[in-house]
């Protein structure tokens, strides 16, 4: 049966300002204000009841920016590590784990933690709603939300690099509400937000929004809901990979939540978050104590190509912007670090070995600065450790699935005319 929930009651509120106002309905910025900020989600709750394992992630709902419970989904599972703890000389890691291990509880069939934002976000959505829910992805984000659309019947155009396709593998056929778009091969990331953009212009279509809707960051800050009510207190540290920083951003502000509610501790975690080497524009800036960003966008592409985690490539995140990652690091402290790909496959290969499950290449840079700090003996083996492994059990899935893969309704040029773009949109819905 079917789990049901009242609309969760919430208000937005301008971190720049901190002007409190009504959700609308699709707020993806504070109305009526000149200094770009992220809006924050302001529960009427202010303690978290969990409910049963039955609601998946929604029994985190009470914080969550949600109308309804979609069906499929899972919350994140925490345990306390046995062998990579003892591996490296640990007495209270936990491991966050996002993915498929059915053996732990937990079947995410895209195998990600992306699965949390797609659930939380489509959620969100009025289901009055006419407008189609439109995604830009290089993957992950891209596969969750296909699945969570298809299971759940909302329309939704989906636009990524065709040399992404790869990354659009399924359980099963989708349902004809997914509809795929490409950037023609050669093309990247931001060309695929560029398809997006140029999509939203039209009225039919709604942006998700990416970092700026709350629901998405609410989403992904299950992971840190997941730990602190297991442990029964806020980790110390927090580790995990990050591409753009939203979900370190959405731990920092799940943490500001529980230490509200009173019972889990009034500490900050540190924010220990990680970047494939050599692409490292967060490091760069963090370490140099500066609110922008600043890079060479050809000598970056170049850096993206050299790393495994492809995920971790994001040129655009929302560092600088207020209430984004610098303040995060800057509020909460922690380090913005670096693992290599040799690193990266040396983690992994422990982890499956320790641990028991395979893990995603950014899931592995995480794990590799872990074992770095530890070995530099800049964290203490007693520490309180949280492991965010946002991605796992995809190679247990594959040997268990025939897979099948989205194809592209439309392939497009890398720069598209609009009209052109529009008049193929409205024949395709």
């Amino acid at each position: 049966m079917t789990q049901q929930i009242k609309k969760t009651e919430y208000k937005l509120k301008s971190i720049a300002s901190g002007k409190i106002f009504e959700d609308t309905g699709w707020l993806l910025e504070a109305p009526g204000e000149e200094k770009p900020g992220l809006i924050r989600t302001v529960y009427k709750k202010e303690k978290l009841e969990v409910k049963d394992d039955s609601y998946g992630i929604y029994k985190f709902a009470d914080w969550l920016p949600v109308n309804k419970i979609l069906k499929g989904s899972y919350a994140p599972c925490t345990y306390k590590s046995e062998g990579l703890a003892r591996e490296l000389g640990l007495t209270n890691l936990y491991i966050t784990f996002s993915g498929y291990w059915p053996e732990k509880g937990i079947k995410m069939k895209t195998c990600s933690f992306k699965e949390t934002e797609a659930y939380s976000v489509c959620g969100r959505l009025n289901s009055q709603t006419d407008k189609i829910l439109v995604v830009a992805s290089a993957g992950n984000t891209a596969r969750a939300f296909a699945q969570v659309c298809s299971d759940n019947n909302i329309p939704l155009l989906l636009c990524i690099p065709e040399d992404y396709l790869n990354e659009m593998w399924f359980e099963t056929p989708l349902n004809d509400c997914v509809k795929l778009i490409v950037s023609k091969s050669g093309s990247d990331y931001y060309d695929a937000i560029h398809l997006s953009n140029l999509a939203c212009k039209i009225n039919r279509f709604l942006p998700e929004g990416g970092a700026k809707n709350v629901a998405r960051r609410e989403g992904m800050g299950t992971t840190v809901l997941s730990a602190a009510t297991h442990i029964g207190e806020i980790p110390e540290y927090y580790f995990q990979a990050v591409g753009s920083g939203t979900g370190a951003i959405a731990a920092w502000e799940a943490n500001l939540r529980l230490i509200k509610d009173g019972r889990f501790g009034n500490r900050k975690m540190k924010l220990m978050v990680s970047q494939n080497y050599p692409f490292k524009p967060l490091q760069d800036a963090w370490r140099t104590d500066s609110r922008e960003l600043s890079f060479d966008d050809e000598i970056a592409k170049k850096q993206v190509d050299e790393i495994d985690a492809k995920v971790l490539s994001n040129r655009r995140p929302p560092y600088s912007i207020t209430g984004g990652l610098y303040d995060a690091l800057k509020d909460a402290g922690g380090d913005v670090l670096t693992a290599t790909n040799e690193e990266a496959r040396k983690a992994s290969a422990l982890f499956e070995k320790t641990e028991g499950i395979d893990i995603h290449p950014a899931a592995a840079v995480a794990t590799a600065t872990l074992i770095k700090e530890v070995k530099e003996n800049k964290i203490k083996k007693d520490a309180l450790i949280m492991l965010n492994i946002t991605g796992g059990g995809e190679a247990k899935f594959k040997n268990i699935t025939k897979l099948h893969y989205l194809k592209p309704s439309i392939v497009f040029n890398v720069d598209p005319d609009f009209e052109e773009v529009k008049r193929k949109l409205e024949d395709l819905f």
